[in-house]
């Protein structure tokens, strides 16, 4: 069995597939018909006078900024000295 060599087999070459002579010519034929009418449009558009636009810009969305809050900001010895205070004046 050892001793037995097998042949060697030749790669498979993949074979390209053939595109139908009618898929091209219909794909051919639309193609031509829509560049004609495209110029067809383009003529007629001319002729009234229209003006081409351009493309229009896209927008840049920029994310939304986030508020600040109106909130006073004082060291820990100045807000208990306040809270202090006010606890005074309400228990008077």
């Amino acid at each position: 069995m050892a001793d037995e060599q097998k042949p060697e087999q030749k790669p498979k070459e993949r074979k390209e597939r053939k595109k139908t002579a009618e898929a091209e010519g219909e794909e051919g034929v639309l193609k031509t018909a829509a560049k004609a009418i495209g110029k067809a449009a383009g003529k007629v558009a001319v002729a009234a006078g229209v003006e081409p636009t351009p493309p229009a810009k896209a927008k840049s969305v920029k994310p939304m900024k986030l508020q600040k809050k109106n909130k006073s900001r004082l060291p820990r010895r100045q807000k208990k000295a306040q809270q202090k205070a006010a606890a005074a004046r309400l228990a008077v």
